[in-house]
């Protein structure tokens, strides 16, 4: 199997840092009809203090609150009036706002952007978005799939911060105050911690200038991020609701960073493993009915990594579905074949090229990259990467991070 770019988008990368420390990157492509900009923030949970975790995704929201010179209202009406597709997200390692428009508002978009990054954070604003926080909270507390990951995220990890909730305990949530983000938020949301990155239409010195001028004056941060080693052991941990009629089920096992290059081989043999469709977890479970949902995938972290498994089932067949996942993590290692190797390297590769040919997704794809690594990866380099990986390095995988030590949960309706 041989796939490749057949025609090469006309691609151009260029960075340049401003005087205070921020980074502005851009993949300008002339064939583009419009431009993503992004503003990729190097903080998440795992950057929080234990008595102020969840605090980045508070911020998330108190960021569409408005600035000194904008109202929420405002916020959201000028992003509608551009017609703009506007979101933001956070997790354990990054936040990152972001909008798609046309060209011709690309300097409103920019402006826009950066008064998002200015928040008030009034008092008024800050009480009452804490209601909803909590009841988000409350929201996915209710979800049995995101109680279960997170208790498995914190057994895994244990002391280290990537242990931490995005989301942050309701109890956090209602002691923190206002200070407290306000000064978290003056820490870490600057340059020297950020980039501002635009993908699309982007005419690249215009674009600097127009960062220059809506950003050059912020003050640059020093947030450094800690880097402590995870105490890996195996740990299991049963949980019960009586309300539940299902069974769910998490495990968490060591993987490749987002720094190491075999994450695209851990992606491949994720895909081998427990892609939705035709993949081995598929066809021993879901396929048999055994498990109504049998997943497995790659999580890159900051200098570490996980793969994780997840198993929804009726109750009685739990335990069965558990040690046939097991059994085929075992068997990969032993008969691994070529075919299905090339198949998840032939649906990686469509979802890479799809992925990149639209300004959103190639913003978000980069800014990332450069969080991580401060280096950019073309498509093409991204292809090539994946073009050379073979069953081998699979093994050699493998052997490196061998599905173990494992931590397993599980969330069920009998007895814990």
């Amino acid at each position: 199997m041989r796939f490749h770019l057949c025609h090469p988008m006309p691609l151009t990368f260029q960075h340049q840092q401003l005087a205070n420390g921020l980074d502005v990157i851009a993949e300008a492509n002339a064939d583009a009809h419009s431009i993503a900009i992004g503003m990729f923030v190097n903080t998440g949970s795992r950057d929080e203090e234990p008595a102020i975790n969840g605090v980045s995704h508070f911020l998330e929201h108190m960021m569409f609150k408005g600035s000194e010179k904008y109202t929420w209202q405002d916020v959201n009406r000028i992003f509608d009036e551009m017609g703009a597709r506007y979101n933001a997200f956070t997790s354990q390692e990054m936040t990152a706002y972001y909008a798609n428009v046309l060209p011709e508002f690309t300097q409103r978009a920019t402006e826009h952007l950066a008064h998002l990054l200015r928040p008030a954070i009034r008092q008024e604003d800050f009480d009452t978005e804490k209601k909803v926080i909590l009841e988000e909270i409350a929201m996915y507390l209710d979800d049995p799939g995101h109680r279960v990951y997170e208790q498995a995220m914190a057994e895994h990890f244990g002391e280290h911060p990537l242990s931490q909730s995005v989301l942050g305990a309701a109890q956090r949530i209602r002691e923190l105050t206002r200070q407290q983000m306000q000064e978290y938020f003056a820490r870490r949301y600057g340059p020297g911690n950020m980039a501002v990155v635009a993908t699309g239409r982007v005419d690249f010195p215009a674009f600097v200038e127009l960062v220059e001028r809506y950003c050059g004056r912020w003050p640059r941060v020093d947030a450094p991020r800690r880097y402590p080693q995870p105490a890996y052991a195996p740990r299991r941990k049963s949980l019960s609701d009586p309300k539940l009629n299902r069974h769910y089920i998490m495990g968490f096992t060591p993987g490749p960073s987002a720094q190491d290059e075999r994450r695209f081989a851990a992606r491949v043999l994720s895909d081998v493993i427990g892609d939705s469709e035709g993949s081995r977890f598929y066809w021993a479970l879901v396929d048999k009915a055994i498990a109504e949902d049998a997943d497995f995938g790659f999580y890159p972290h900051d200098r570490c990594g996980s793969y994780y498994l997840s198993l929804t089932t009726d109750p009685d067949r739990a335990h069965e579905a558990m040690q046939i996942a097991l059994s085929e993590l075992e068997k990969v290692k032993s008969d691994l074949n070529d075919d299905e190797v090339e198949r998840a390297k032939n649906k990686i590769a469509s979802s890479i090229v799809l992925q990149g040919e639209i300004p959103l997704g190639r913003m978000r794809a980069i800014g990332g990259q450069w969080l991580y690594n401060r280096e950019y990866r073309s498509l093409e380099q991204d292809m090539a990467t994946l073009r050379a990986i073979t069953p081998q390095s699979l093994r050699d995988l493998m052997r490196e991070f061998p599905f173990e030590p494992m931590t397993i949960v599980e969330l069920g309706p009998g007895k814990a």
